[in-house]
């Protein structure tokens, strides 16, 4: 009985811990991204922590308590329109950004006084950390909250009101400080932690995906099964201005085999059209395999 009560709970155990644990690590880059780079440099790249930068200036009331205070109605308006759905990840991930943004500054130094080069590094260590955070399930509250608790509303697109919300506290920061070149860094901050955190969800482009249009089709997908060890799926096409039918090849492989796959494909028919294009991700046979924590809690 123990024994099974221990396969049972044990991955669960495991995988949460392992998954708050890489929330704390995401919120510390976050923090630091803010405190050495954003905060120091009137840097408000959007959302809550740029709300709470501009009352920090303004008022001079602590960011993280800001930050808390700011977020705190948008989890209660989240619970009511949306229900338990960011569970203990996202209230420990929001918790600990606010506490950890105020408890670092005394014992952290201001790194530059540019504002160039504070929003781009200030950017990637938020977008970073926030990469980090999503991958682990949690969020931090701030505008990905608040819009989709505007969506629930409006049922407008998240992202078009992640933009909104964005630009709107940009303006606002502008306004405040009175100074569209901090408006403006803010920005390229913006975009910068945007790329970051989708490097982090999406990963590195390390395979590559080829669409093949031949008519030799069944000769090039025995040369990839046979010399590459590759699979290759037969799609149904037809051509728009001849009109004509014919196979078109999806092959996926590492980046170390593009040449080679090139030369299978020109050695068979030289005439052979082919796209190339970066796959993000690949799952599944032949690549690296998803480990998904079905019992994780929430």
């Amino acid at each position: 009985m123990f024994m099974r009560l221990k396969q049972k709970w044990w991955p669960r155990i495991a995988g949460a811990v392992f998954e708050f644990l890489g929330v704390t690590v995401g919120v510390l880059l976050i923090a630091l991204g803010l405190d050495l780079f954003l905060v120091p440099n009137k840097i408000a790249a959007g959302g809550v922590s740029g709300l709470a930068t501009v009352f920090h200036y303004l008022v001079g009331v602590p960011v993280g308590m800001t930050m808390l205070v700011l977020n705190a109605p948008l989890f209660i308006m989240g619970i009511y329109r949306l229900g338990l759905k960011f569970g203990f990840r996202s209230l420990y991930g929001t918790v600990s950004l606010s506490v950890a943004v105020d408890a670092l500054v005394p014992y952290l130094p201001v790194v530059t006084r540019d504002p160039l080069l504070a929003g781009i590094f200030g950017g990637a260590m938020v977008g970073l950390g926030l990469g980090i955070v999503f991958r682990c399930r949690g969020t931090t509250g701030g505008t990905d909250l608040a819009a989709a608790v505007l969506r629930s509303y409006t049922g407008a697109n998240v992202g078009q009101l992640l933009f909104l919300v964005d630009g709107m506290v940009v303006l606002a920061a502008g306004i405040a400080f009175r100074s569209w070149e901090l408006a403006m860094y803010a920005l390229i901050t913006i975009f910068v932690s945007a790329w970051l955190v989708d490097l982090v969800q999406e990963g590195i482009s390390y395979t590559k995906a080829f669409f093949i249009i031949s008519e030799w089709t069944e000769d090039i997908s025995r040369l990839v099964l046979n010399e590459l060890n590759r699979g290759a799926t037969a799609l149904k096409a037809r051509g728009m201005y001849t009109g004509v039918e014919r196979e078109v090849l999806l092959v996926v492989v590492s980046r170390a085999e593009v040449i080679r796959l090139k030369d299978l494909v020109y050695q068979v028919d030289p005439k052979a059209f082919v796209i190339l294009a970066d796959v993000h991700e690949a799952l599944g046979e032949g690549f690296r395999q998803y480990r998904h924590q079905k019992n994780s809690f929430k």
